[in-house]
């Protein structure tokens, strides 16, 4: 029909503003290569986000219950000299509201999932950067107890050296040792400890690298969401092998960001923009 437009015409109107839209922002910015992938991913998952929303709610009803819920507040600014009709529309107001969250619980759910998955994977590569070369870091052991701590040993690649002995800390059960890698690489650094030997990977370089800070034994989840290696052995007298990676600040529009604040900013912002242009019910 005439003024109608297709869902393939919106699509591409869609790429064509966003790809407008990344490349003045990162032109406006300077931003280098994380920030990039960050405005990137953010624009990307605010379509995605949408799309999916509205392919897995209820179009009509959240219409439908958007447009009640108006009604009810206007209720209230319209006749709030009448304290039985205010009431009455607070009570008619959180009863919508409640079945509003209902009919946007299973879209959200559809969202949040996979993108809680996709936030710790990127984690990885985004949430800390590789030590530089030539740059001194910290390699830290904790055991289960004094007589392992005093036992643990370290071997390294002939690409590292140790710059300071090894320093002790019996009252958390931890040894720290003093690195530098003398050029970029992906390595793996050996821990010994009453006859076991362990590893533990170590990147040094300056670009986008992926790295893994801790090697944990046990803790589950939270070896889910900030280990990227296997499980140390239960059998271990070591609990955890961390490497001191910098925390990666991301320079956008001249403020440093946590990429994860600047992913949600600019997702959710991009979100309202698509939803706008689809006319999808949030």
């Amino acid at each position: 029909m005439v003024g109608e437009k297709s869902p393939l015409h919106s699509l591409t109107a869609i790429y064509e503003m966003t790809s407008r839209l990344s490349t003045i922002l990162l032109g406006v910015a300077g931003v280098d290569l994380p920030a990039a992938l960050v405005v990137l991913l953010s624009l990307i998952i605010g379509l995605l986000m949408v799309v999916v929303f509205r392919y897995t709610s209820d179009q009509k009803a959240i219409r439908l219950a958007k447009d009640q819920l108006k009604a009810h507040l206007l209720a209230v600014r319209l006749f709030q000299d009448q304290l039985p009709v205010v009431l009455s529309s607070y009570g008619r107001i959180l009863r919508c509201t409640g079945h509003y969250l209902r009919l946007a619980f299973k879209p959200l759910l559809f969202v949040v999932l996979p993108l809680t998955f996709l936030i710790v994977q990127l984690d990885r590569y985004l949430g800390w950067a590789p030590v530089p070369s030539g740059q001194a870091f910290l390699v830290k052991v904790r055991t289960t107890g004094p007589e392992a701590l005093n036992e643990a040993s370290l071997l390294l690649p002939s690409e590292m050296k140790m710059t300071a002995p090894a320093v002790h800390v019996p009252a958390r059960n931890e040894v720290v040792w003093r690195l530098v890698a003398e050029k970029n690489g992906d390595y793996n650094v050996i821990i010994g400890v009453a006859g076991q030997t362990l590893s533990k990977a170590v990147v040094a370089s300056s670009g986008l690298s992926r790295v893994s800070p801790i090697r944990l034994q046990g803790h589950f989840w939270e070896r889910i969401f900030v280990s990227g290696e296997p499980a140390l052995p239960e059998s271990s007298p070591i609990q955890s092998v961390e490497v001191g990676y910098p925390s990666r600040n991301i320079r956008f529009m001249g403020f440093e960001w946590n990429w994860i604040w600047l992913f949600f900013v600019l997702s959710l912002v991009a979100g309202f923009v698509f939803k706008s242009v689809l006319k999808i019910e949030i």
